[in-house]
């Protein structure tokens, strides 16, 4: 069934077959006249019989199909640049602490490592933080707070006394970081067409411009404003790195600003609709449909013949009146219930409910624990390994280091771009990009250890900054559509724990098998194949398809 045709009892998943067998039984049927590319829905278990709010989930689904009706206009574009930022901060913060790593181990004499071990558990705490607080209080403050928070906590820690202070506001800017990618990818997804989510991979761009933008800052204030060596290393001679703080922290003030004061950001439909106000949900499709110069034919009696329609059913159906009641209401209690149920084992036994299913979800989280110990122990620590490596090779100067960063941040731009179009290829999609993407990036890594110039390990350096843009690009597409509707939540949650508690496991190892041998880049090498390898085993492949 496309999404320009949806009946009711299909949206409620009410097994009667057919439109006339609704008519029948007094269910209305809708159908939205689109001309947009009609979308299959894609669910890997049938919903019938869940736990799944049944009323919940059909108005869900009327409200994506009138987004798929009303098509990509200016109101997502513009949600296309501004979730963008989330992006940007999310792989601007773990490149600044990469970059602070020489200037600060020089004159604090501490253990870089804990730097990024902080970096790490203020992530976890942001990603679990935000994700849940915007089903409480909705996406638009949760949208805006994360990147203010970033801003304040990046401009306070340039004036860190001693690496204690530092690594301590890292650790608190780190929590705006966490949660821009749970609430800016809910926010564009919320608003977008199904035909359309093929962009939840392109978005990723701003991910690779995150990390051009803080090397291009970074090469000239620490290149000019630092020690060129831990003996000699005090505040007055060593200013650039928090120059370059300042400036980092203003542009994520700045980018506030943007969100806040010259973009309104309208509540989520779907959020406003589980509290209940379906009235104020109609409200925002009809006020995005005509600032994107178009009307929608969504109307509230459409939601409100749901509740109408489920409780004729249930009036039949006494093996249900006992949950009437719990099961039948969107308002503020009900969402928070099915907040909270996100963490229950019935919705994590949903993720294991077929063994095709349970395989899935078990390769998908390895996956994400793999890639959660392999990136940050890699990526966290290059101008580390550029300026020991190019010591090495007699070219190690700050200069080089931070110019060479900035060539690799250039070269990866193209990945999310590549990630894009590959995700679409008949024979490839997301699950073969992603897993060649994965398995050729780990190659890369062992294959810089074999450079004995700085030339050659800057050559295979950008090589891996092409595909590990778009394995992330794939990693962060692929993984919701993977789940069962029902469980999405859950699954969402598993999988992003895995990485976050893996990444902070990866400044330990740092630690413990000494940066100045290439034993960490083995590990994530051997990580980053691993997961490759295990990417082709995924059964699922929702190319085509459209998640509800």
């Amino acid at each position: 069934m496309s999404a320009s045709q949806a009946t009711l009892p299909s949206l409620m998943g009410i097994p009667d077959g057919s439109t006339e067998a609704g008519k029948e039984k007094n269910v209305p049927v809708y159908d939205l006249e689109t001309k947009n590319v009609p979308v299959e829905r894609y669910d890997i278990i049938d919903d019938e019989g869940s736990s799944l709010d049944p009323v919940y989930t059909a108005k869900a689904r009327i409200l994506g199909d009138a987004f798929q009706e009303m098509g990509m206009g200016k109101y997502q574009w513009y949600l296309f640049f501004l979730t963008g930022f989330g992006w940007f901060s999310d792989n601007l913060w773990p490149v600044v602490t990469g970059l602070l790593l020489p200037p600060t181990i020089n004159e604090f004499q501490y253990q870089g490592a804990w730097l990024k071990f902080a970096q790490a558990l203020g992530s976890l705490a942001g990603c679990a933080f935000w994700g849940i607080s915007s089903d409480i209080w909705g996406r638009r403050w949760s949208f805006n707070l994360t990147l203010f928070i970033t801003g304040v906590f990046a401009m306070a820690a340039g004036a860190s006394p001693n690496a204690t202070a530092l690594c301590a506001l890292v650790a608190a800017w780190s929590v705006g970081v966490g949660g821009n990618l749970p609430v800016d990818s809910a926010v564009f997804l919320e608003f977008i067409p199904p035909s359309h989510q093929y962009l939840l991979t392109v978005l990723s761009v701003w991910w690779a411009i995150g990390q051009l933008v803080g090397s291009l800052v970074a090469w000239p204030l620490i290149a000019k404003f630092s020690c060129a060596s831990a003996s000699d290393c005090p505040r007055s001679s060593n200013e650039g790195w928090r120059y370059f703080l300042y400036a980092m922290g203003g542009v994520m003030t700045v980018l506030f600003l943007i969100r806040f004061c010259f973009f309104h950001l309208h509540e989520s439909p779907k959020f406003l609709m589980g509290r209940g106000r379906d009235a104020e949900a109609v409200q925002v499709v009809h006020q995005v449909a005509r600032f994107n110069g178009k009307e929608s034919s969504l109307t509230l009696n459409m939601l409100q013949e749901v509740d109408r329609a489920f409780a004729e059913k249930e009036k039949n159906d006494v093996a249900d009146r006992a949950n009437a009641k719990a099961r039948k209401r969107t308002g503020i209690k009900a969402s928070l219930v099915r907040t909270l149920k996100t963490f229950s084992m019935e919705h994590v036994k949903g993720l294991f409910a077929t063994r095709k299913l349970a395989f899935s979800t078990t390769i998908l989280i390895i996956i994400w624990a793999l890639i959660g110990l392999a990136f940050p122990l890699y990526n966290g620590f290059i101008p580390y390994f550029l300026a020991t490596r190019g010591a090495d090779f007699g070219d190690g100067s700050v200069y080089i280091t931070y110019r060479n960063q900035v060539i690799l941040s250039v070269v990866g731009l193209p990945g999310a771009l590549i990630a894009g179009w590959m995700v679409e290829l008949p024979y490839l999609g997301r699950k073969g990009t992603l897993a060649t993407s994965t398995v050729v990036t780990g190659v890369f890594l062992f294959a810089a250890t074999t450079a004995r110039s700085s030339n050659a390990l800057l050559g295979w350096n950008c090589a891996y900054s092409v595909t590990s843009n778009i394995m992330y690009g794939v990693l962060y597409a692929i993984s919701p559509e993977l789940f069962p509707a029902k469980d999405r939540g859950t699954g969402s949650a598993l999988v992003a724990s895995a990485n976050h508690i893996c990444g902070a496991l990866a400044p330990i190892v740092a630690i413990y098998t000494n940066l100045t041998t290439s034993v960490p880049i083995y590990v994530a090498g051997a990580a980053f194949i691993l997961g490759g390898l295990l990417a082709f085993l995924l059964p699922f492949e929702p190319r085509g398809k459209a998640s509800v």
